[in-house]
């Protein structure tokens, strides 16, 4: 069973990523406030749901969170900065654009970028273990998921609706066979 909190203040945002390991599309991150009395019995790291429990959940994520938001980082920030500073960046668009001013945040993984003005710790294996860090998880994907499902419907032949952009068998073919396009991150060890 997820926690609900880690520092018990009521304002505690999760923060997570979607995409790091892409080939091809942006980076999105989430951030969530949820009430302490949260609850959604399947919720967890979004890697470990089926897209249909994400969908469900985050419908309900959607409605009963304290405030949510979803952002990204570009192609060009992500070849201008690199993947892990481009997440980070995700990250604070996602917790500036919050309807509250959260009081701490809680970061899924080891390393985090320091927001300017808010606390936070950050915990490895996180979206396993918090509800607001899963929250994110879920919506990051999520919305990341929608974006490259709308990419796929223009570049069919990298199959983006199955893969979304990770570096399987069958993208780095297409890859091979058609070469990238302008959403692959060129920076990246394509083939």
């Amino acid at each position: 069973m997820l926690l609900s909190s880690f520092s018990g203040q009521p304002l505690e945002a999760g923060l997570d990523e979607a995409g790091r390991g892409c080939l091809a599309g942006p980076v999105f991150a989430a951030a969530v406030v949820l009430p302490l009395d949260f609850a959604c019995d399947y919720l967890n790291d979004s890697k470990q749901m089926t897209a249909r429990r994400r969908d469900r959940a985050r419908e309900q994520i959607c409605r009963e969170a304290v405030a949510w938001a979803v952002a990204e980082a570009s192609l060009e920030e992500i070849a201008s900065f690199n993947i892990a500073q481009a997440s980070y960046l995700a990250m604070h668009r996602a917790v500036d654009a919050l309807g509250v001013r959260p009081t701490h945040l809680i970061v899924d993984g080891n390393r985090f970028r320091p927001h300017a003005t808010l606390p936070h710790t950050c915990h490895i294996g996180g979206d396993a273990r918090f509800q607001s860090i899963a929250a994110a998880s879920v919506l990051a994907k999520t919305f990341r998921d929608d974006r490259m499902h709308e990419l796929a419907a223009a570049y069919p032949q990298y199959h983006w609706e199955q893969n979304a952009g990770y570096p399987t068998a069958q993208h780095r073919a297409a890859i091979r066979e058609h070469g990238p396009t302008e959403h692959h991150r060129l920076g990246f060890r394509l083939l």
